[in-house]
């Protein structure tokens, strides 16, 4: 009776978990009894540490990396380390640069020399401090030396305005240096005592506000008395060093002095003597150095003379530096004691040397049978007989020309097979076409009305009809990029060409994400003269680990030597003497090779003009600067991506180009030359890779509209204007705009109506689309001499908050 009242649970019953006993580290370890298992996995190892070494283990990975900061200070400047370069930068046209440079010239117990060349740099030795700088002016305007300079300097160190801080041309140039990525930097203001102590606090206050947007948590450094000098370089000294990637995987120096050899052949080509540090990596002779600007080149030795700018200028015997080599004394910088005291360093192994090729030469017979046999000879030639034809020619045609007479009937067969080869054209090349054809009428026309028409004196008029002209061809590509924008891909369809001879090279994909495509199918001929990795994130991931471990041999990090560069033209010496900066990189293998580099870039928020794909484009990407006509395309995670016709202003694109290879990370630019000279920066981004195998595919869309709608059918016109082009794109898929699918399933008429299937009825306001694509490689454009920008126009202020003049 009992059992039958008792309370059972019902299905709603709280379950909880049962306890997990014996999962855990301390239960593994007592049940294993201490006995080991055969094979220790180290990560578990690590796992199964206990709190208090785990505690420890942290501090100590702290402490190596405060010791090598610290290490990495001590290092800079000093005696064993290279002079610590600062780079100084010109923000505004009214800054005094040159009288902050003289009062860090005045520092008390301080040594002053001065490079060679045009810059007008000097170098700073304190043996007191135990420090040792070198002070570099970029050229004001010059964008390509600060950029230059910028890539191998240690700190920059910025002039501002006291009212105004930079100007227009000043913000340009931070915009640059910050997308390349800024070093360790410094902000003095030199100046602004001559304004009254009132507006000299408000114009401080409203300087640091600004500033406050641009450089977050930096300090302002007064420049009026060479107290405040010693703080500077006190500041300079201490600051933590921010690194840059791609200059701390490779070699790289500044030239301080260069000497030119010309050969015995031509004196426009010979051996550049270079001397400077050596800073970032071991410098290995038998590597490639790239000249920033001039290219590629070998190095035949490695001198090692003696240090200019040393810090104890007395002989000291029996001890060495760094080098093997005494110390010597300074006091004498004569060319003849120079080359007395020069100790040759290394020398380049051929056996070891990099190769300067590039380009692979492609074999056009590679593929191709060998020699034919006997027996196909013999089937050859009787080949020809069989085609051999009786032909009427004129009395005395010799039978070389008689081969090229045909009949009537061949005639029209080879015609036809001409018109098929001049209309298998893209449609970028058929505008091109046209846009010549305007252009060279258009040329024509104007000289003949130059023959006939007077010179007037309204040459101003000229001019700006000129400007006039270039107004409207910036208007059109407006007005491209609208339509572009509202009818992304759409094209018109011809009528005077058949649509299946016009659009023969594109093909319909079932889908653009899942349906396949090999990318080496119809490669162009441009690919057989490029280098492809097998894996490349592996070669990379190879190649730096081999860096980091392995000790190379050669020049180490802060020895002054004198690399002597082979078959470097004249151009370099004369660019060294006007004072433009020599900068070098050395090469990490297969760096000199050409491939196809896909640049990850953003649109400037400064540059608001339309850029359109193929057009010719500046680059600075890591220490390379070239020309090329880039592609653009979508940056996305599939295997085909979509050509993009403009340089979007709201979405990261894919930038494809032909060039020399670099391991990423790399910071890029790019600029746009104006028909003035100047350098317009238009996009900024990263390296991405380098995969020729990317698959940048073109879209096309014919549109057509419906006629007569019935519940699922539809008779749709003006996408074809022939009978034939509907058979031929009857089996490529159909959508709308409203998104509806179908397909063709017959043309009406022989004026291309075509009947069409779809999963919906239409809208009559409805729009039928048929995508086509085609797969795209950029052009080979790829040019290393890039012309010296025009220097920026510069206005009175770019700061934001500078609207209303003070009182």
């Amino acid at each position: 009776m009992a059992a039958a009242g008792a309370h059972r649970p019902g299905p709603l019953k709280q379950q909880n978990k049962a306890h997990k006993g014996g999962k855990h580290s301390g239960s593994s370890q007592r049940r294993a009894g201490g006995r080991v298992p055969v094979k220790a996995q180290p990560r578990r190892r690590l796992r199964d540490l206990s709190r208090v070494d785990r505690r420890h283990q942290a501090l100590q990975l702290r402490r190596q990396r405060k010791e090598a900061v610290l290490a990495e200070k001590r290092s800079l400047g000093s005696r064993d380390g290279p002079p610590h370069l600062v780079v100084v930068v010109l923000l505004h046209s009214r800054a005094a640069a040159r009288d902050s440079l003289c009062l860090l010239q005045r520092q008390d117990s301080a040594v002053v020399r001065a490079d060679e060349g045009g810059a007008g740099g000097f170098a700073l030795l304190c043996p007191r401090l135990k420090q040792r700088w070198r002070f570099v002016p970029a050229q004001a305007g010059d964008l390509h030396a600060v950029l230059d300079l910028a890539k191998v300097a240690d700190s920059l160190l910025f002039i501002l305005d006291p009212v105004d801080g930079w100007d227009s041309a000043g913000e340009h140039c931070l915009s640059c240096l910050f997308a390349q990525g800024l070093p360790s930097y410094a902000l003095a203001v030199p100046g602004g005592t001559d304004l009254p102590p009132k507006k000299r606090i408000d114009a401080r206050k409203r300087l640091s506000k600004s500033i406050e947007k641009r450089f977050p948590e930096a300090k302002l450094f007064p420049l009026n008395t060479e107290q405040e000098c010693s703080l500077l370089l006190r500041h300079l000294s201490s600051q933590k060093q921010r690194h840059l990637a791609f200059r701390d995987r490779r070699a790289h120096l500044l030239a301080r002095a260069a000497e030119f050899v010309p050969s015995q052949d031509s004196d426009l080509v010979g051996t550049l003597k270079v001397s400077g540090f050596v800073r970032g990596q071991t410098l290995n002779v038998n590597s490639l150095v790239h000249i920033v600007g001039h290219g590629d080149f070998q190095l035949s030795q490695v001198d090692a003379p003696p240090d200019p700018l040393s810090l104890n200028p007395r002989v000291v015997k029996g001890q060495k530096r760094s080098q093997d080599m005494e110390i010597q004394d300074d006091s004498g910088n004569g060319a003849d004691e120079m080359e007395e005291d020069v100790k040759v360093l290394m020398k380049a192994d051929p056996s070891k040397q990099e190769s300067l090729q590039s380009e692979v030469v492609p074999d056009p017979m590679e593929g191709e049978q060998t020699w034919p046999t006997e027996e196909e000879l013999q089937e050859a030639e009787d080949s020809l007989k069989a085609d051999r034809r009786v032909v009427k020619v004129p009395k005395g045609t010799s039978k070389y020309q008689a081969a090229w007479i045909v009949d009537d009937g061949e005639e029209g067969s080879e015609k036809d097979d001409d018109d098929d080869e001049d209309d298998d054209m893209d449609d970028d090349l058929m505008e091109e076409a046209v846009s010549q054809e305007g252009e060279s009428s258009e040329e024509e026309a104007g000289e003949e009305e130059s023959e006939t028409m007077t010179v007037s004196e309204c040459l101003r008029d000229e001019q700006y009809d000129e400007k006039m002209e270039e107004d409207e061809q910036m208007l059109e590509r407006y007005k491209q990029e609208r339509m572009d924008e509202m009818f992304p891909d759409e094209v018109d369809t011809p009528r005077d060409v058949p649509a299946r001879v016009r659009f023969q090279k594109y093909r319909g994909l079932k889908s653009f994400r899942t349906s396949p495509w090999d990318p080496k199918e119809n490669l162009p001929r441009d690919y057989a003269r490029i280098f492809q990795f097998q894996d490349f994130s592996r070669t990379k991931k190879n190649l730096f680990r081999q860096i980091e471990k392995e000790e190379t041999e050669g020049a180490s990090v802060g020895w002054y030597v004198t690399l002597h560069v082979c078959n470097v033209p004249v151009s370099v010496m004369e660019s060294f003497k006007e004072g433009k900066p020599l900068v070098l990189f050395s090469l990490l293998p297969h760096e000199q090779k050409m491939s196809v580099l896909n640049f990850l870039v953003r649109r400037h928020p400064g540059n608001s003009e339309p850029v359109r794909a193929k057009e010719e484009l500046i680059f600075h990407c890591g220490f390379r600067r070239f020309r090329a006509s880039p592609l653009f395309s979508q940056h996305t995670s599939a295997d085909k991506h979509k050509l993009e016709r403009f340089l979007r202003p709201d979405a990261a694109l894919v930038v494809t180009v032909y060039a020399p290879i670099t391991f990423p990370p790399a910071s890029v630019l790019l600029f746009k030359q104006r028909s003035n000279g100047m350098h317009d920066l238009i996009a900024t981004g990263s390296l991405l890779s380098v995969d020729p195998d990317r698959i940048v595919i073109k879209r096309l869309v014919l549109s057509g509209h419906p006629f007569k709608i019935f519940t699922k059918t539809a008779v749709v016109r003006y996408m074809f204007f022939n009978r034939e082009d509907v058979m031929w794109f009857k089996p490529v898929e159909l959508r709308t705009k409203w998104g509806r699918r179908g397909h063709i399933k017959e043309p009406l008429g022989t004026h291309g109506h075509m009947k069409c299937h779809f999963d919906g009825q239409l809208k009559s306001q409805d729009t039928v689309l048929l995508n086509l694509y085609k797969r795209v490689f950029p052009k080979w454009t790829y040019d290393p001499h890039v012309p010296e920008p025009v220097p920026w126009v510069r206005s009175e202020s770019a700061l934001p908050e500078h609207e209303e003049e003070m009182e």
